[in-house]
């Protein structure tokens, strides 16, 4: 949106060169969840081909986000000094090849070292972004841009489901993850020729469009001196931390193990009724053979679909709120606090719903709550951590994503400890999984009401206007 201020005082009207960061933001948020979710959509192949075990593949889904956490904060430190731009190419070239090397795993141990590997490279990519949205986008574009950032990447792993079973309809596993590594190396490439750190020196944009940018000057140079003791002691960056890791510790399900829930024997979220009567209406248009997994692929990103609109929904909210006058700090507290609660109660009330169309139409409501989160997280480590954004953003993530790894694993030990197996079938306490899941979201609920997402880490940072 054009600054009227801007146009008249120049005369001329701003140019829209920095909205191309956010559909760059987009692009790569999209590309990055198709590399993240598809070891989950094809864990069935692997595990049969490799004869992994659940707790073998807790594991690998945890060493992921074991080194997303670990490689968060160095990630984001880097951008602050050096810039967004190198980052973020080093990174997704680095992702990119271990996704393809996915492919190329011959045991446990090479699969999880590759996936170790794998989340280190991801880990550069939303501090970074959020890095390059702190120079490149005004204060009152930059929740709307978050919003827009996670709706295409939580888009982007509702579609991986149904993208992986079509893709490994006509090639093997191993295939399929050297198909997808070649998407962010295209996105790499067209990014370095376009992206600089600095909007001055993209010659796209004009001066008006640089005086909406020009509160945005102190972000744009290497800022290597964090200031690691406030960062440590600031009180809302714990409560902050806290709340990321209990979001994603219940999110994380809908990326690792949703996929074997849908399928497991014991207590199966998809009647053979309804998939009988579902894969008689696309007869003759699908092979007969692809109808069922598809069917659960498409099931499978129902939540991550959802989950996109809560994004949506809350930038676009929350930015018209606080536009109009409402406190910062009380919108983002608001969001927080119903976000958590309605995912905690919807995640809970799906496992207990037996209509299968009813209990995925809940859970991702769920998803939806988790999502309306998003925007003010993100927007409140842009606030507190201004010209260190990177680092403080990279930190949060950090956190956030112990709880991912701590998540998929714990479910694979409770799977492995509490799976029966009888003449009639096998019996899964997923139970057990979705109350400590919700119990935990609703922790995160309960750290909301004290978060300050608006006072910065350094005293000569600007304030939001509005508290």
């Amino acid at each position: 949106m054009s600054s009227p201020s801007a146009s008249s005082s120049l005369g001329q009207r701003p140019t829209r060169t920095r909205y191309w960061v956010i559909v760059f933001a987009i692009t790569i948020a999209i590309v990055q969840y198709i590399d993240r979710v598809a070891i989950s959509q094809a864990k069935a192949d692997v595990a049969r081909d490799m004869q992994f075990t659940d707790g073998q593949m807790g594991a690998i889904f945890a060493a992921f986000a074991m080194s997303y956490a670990l490689f968060e904060i160095p990630t984001g430190w880097l951008g602050d000094k050096i810039g967004a731009r190198k980052v973020l190419v080093r990174v997704v070239l680095w992702w990119s090849f271990f996704t393809a090397a996915t492919g190329w795993a011959w045991s446990f141990v090479s699969m999880w070292i590759t996936r170790f590997l794998f989340g280190a490279g991801e880990a550069g990519c939303f501090p970074n972004l959020t890095k390059a949205f702190s120079t490149w986008l005004p204060k009152n574009e930059r929740t709307r841009a978050q919003a827009l950032m996670w709706m295409g990447a939580r888009w982007g792993g509702a579609f991986t489901p149904l993208l992986v079973v079509s893709v490994m309809a006509f090639v093997s596993w191993r295939v399929a993850f050297q198909i997808f590594a070649a998407l962010g190396v295209v996105w790499a490439v067209i990014f370095w020729l376009w992206f600089r750190d600095n909007p001055r020196d993209h010659k796209g944009v004009n001066a008006a469009e640089l005086e909406l940018l020009k509160e945005n000057a102190q972000n744009v140079e290497g800022h290597g001196n964090v200031p690691w003791r406030k960062l440590a002691t600031h009180p809302s960056m714990w409560l902050l931390w806290g709340q990321y890791f209990c979001l994603s510790y219940g999110w994380y399900f809908f990326v690792t193990w949703l996929p074997d829930y849908l399928n497991t024997n014991g207590r199966p979220i998809l009647s053979n009724q309804f998939l009988h009567w579902l894969a008689s209406q696309m007869e003759g248009t699908v092979r007969p053979d692809l109808i069922q997994p598809m069917l659960k692929a498409v099931l499978a990103g129902v939540p991550l679909f959802f989950g996109g609109f809560g994004s949506l929904f809350a930038g676009l909210i929350a930015s018209r709120l606080i536009a109009r006058g409402s406190s910062v700090v009380i919108v983002r507290r608001s969001f927080g606090f119903v976000g958590f609660a309605g995912a905690s109660a919807l995640l809970m009330t799906s496992f207990y719903i037996k209509d299968p169309l009813l209990a995925m139409l809940a859970m991702g409501l769920a998803s939806f709550f988790n999502d309306l989160t998003m925007p003010g997280s993100w927007a409140s480590c842009m606030d507190i951590g201004g010209k260190y954004a990177g680092t403080v953003s990279g930190s949060m993530n950090m956190m956030g994503n112990f709880g991912g790894m701590v998540g998929p694993f714990a479910v694979g030990l409770i799977l492995a400890a509490t799976t029966l197996t009888t003449s009639t079938g096998t019996t899964k306490n997923w139970e057990l999984i979705f109350a400590i899941s919700s119990a935990i979201y609703f922790l995160g609920a309960f750290f909301w009401l004290f978060i300050d997402p608006v006072t910065p880490l350094e005293a000569d940072e600007p304030t939001q206007a509005t508290r």
